[in-house]
């Protein structure tokens, strides 16, 4: 992660439609910034997600449709708390269809579907808000020779931005989750190393990092070190201030894979040394180590994205469907990579649809997420009460 410092950095505009208009006093604005709780900050973010705003998509119905390995059904009743004590802070991953190459800020239907599927369940444990950011497009990212480091720049900008609102607006000394996953993990690693990692006063606030398909990494063989000086990785379900990162695979990424391989590694802010450091991996099934089955969750609306077939196979009338115990998880450390390693468990006689693999390069990178939702969840709410 080779952000050097905020004085670095031009600030992202409130649209990318005028990215431009970052200059060198805006720069110094952002070096001489604070997201120490209370600073005086115009809350001027537009909010994917935010307590209390109409239409909320990480607010809703939870209910799902429970399936076991014969294909019969179980329901299970969920609702977001009322009173949470901590805040998660969610920064989505890369899904505009927008044609430029850094998105505006209109909320389409991409973001509060990405919103649904991977915050919404977070709300039983937490305050979920939720920037829009002028992230890479889909198109961007298509056409790679259009994307420059400034690209990057005016996505990351825009985050810190909406951080700096977040604490000066709405954060009041609670505990926060940052959650994250792909671009969105790229961007919010480069918040934590700036803005969490080196402020002490900030870093005291952190429950935890849930950073996936994001290529954080660590210093060979260690725990704490490479992008992050202080924050180490979680070792148990009752850590706190420590990130849980992984990038998931069925079977060992290739020798060109953009996750779990540094040399390959997709990195908007520059590479990293492959003689030095390497991806980070923890099971979010259980940060101590080993083999843990995974509780993975699904919108129903949007089964068919993730598993081929099931929505025709797995109709539910509850708006999330759950497939337990379908997935086992391990870290594996091997072949000068990193990953999760996902093992389908039922055999040939579990009836439920398989999760749907990508380019072998990118592996489960679609399901990250949602593969082991129910352990996410559960995870936050065990740091929840060993907070402080």
């Amino acid at each position: 992660m080779q952000i050097a410092s905020p004085a670095d950095w031009p600030t992202a505009p409130s649209s990318a439609a005028n990215a431009s208009a970052a200059n060198a006093s805006a720069a110094s604005a952002v070096s001489a910034a604070s997201t120490a709780p209370g600073t005086l900050v115009p809350d001027d973010t537009v909010w994917l997600c935010k307590p209390g705003l109409a239409n909320n998509p990480c607010e809703g119905n939870l209910d799902a449709t429970r399936f076991d390995s014969a294909g019969k059904a179980g329901y299970e009743k969920a609702f977001p708390a009322a009173d949470p004590p901590i805040d998660c802070f969610f920064v989505y991953p890369t899904v505009s269809r927008q044609k430029t190459v850094n998105a505006d800020l209109t909320i389409d239907l991409e973001e509060t579907d990405v919103a649904i599927a991977q915050a919404a369940r977070f709300s039983q444990v937490c305050r979920v808000y939720a920037p829009m950011y002028p992230q890479i497009t889909l198109a961007g990212i298509a056409t790679p020779s259009k994307i420059t480091y400034g690209s990057a720049i005016t996505a990351y900008s825009s985050i810190y931005s909406s951080f700096r609102n977040y604490m000066a607006n709405y954060n009041g000394g609670r505990g926060i989750v940052f959650i994250g996953h792909s671009q969105g993990a790229m961007m919010l690693t480069a918040l934590i190393k700036n803005e969490v990692d080196a402020k002490p006063e900030v870093r005291r606030l952190m429950v935890s990092a849930l950073l996936m398909g994001g290529n954080v990494t660590v210093p060979i063989g260690k725990s704490v070190g490479g992008d992050f000086a202080n924050i180490p990785a979680c070792s148990s379900s009752g850590q706190t201030g420590c990130v849980v990162a992984y990038s998931s695979f069925d079977k060992m990424p290739p020798a060109d894979a953009v996750f779990g391989r540094i040399a390959t590694a997709i990195n908007p802010f520059g590479g990293n040394d492959p003689g030095t450091v390497e991806i980070l991996c923890v099971n979010p099934a259980a940060p101590s180590g080993g083999k843990a089955n995974l509780q993975p969750y699904f919108p129903t609306s949007d089964l068919g994205q993730f598993s081929a077939g099931a929505a025709r196979n797995f109709a539910a009338s509850t708006p999330w469907v759950s497939f337990p115990n379908q997935y086992a998880a391990y870290c594996v450390n091997s072949g000068g990579a990193s990953w999760l390693q996902i093992d389908r468990i039922g055999g040939a006689s579990d009836k439920r649809p398989v999760v749907a693999a990508g380019a072998p390069t990118w592996g489960l990178h679609t399901v990250d997420v949602n593969v082991a939702l129910g352990n996410l969840v559960e995870l936050v709410r065990s740091e929840s009460a060993a907070f402080r």
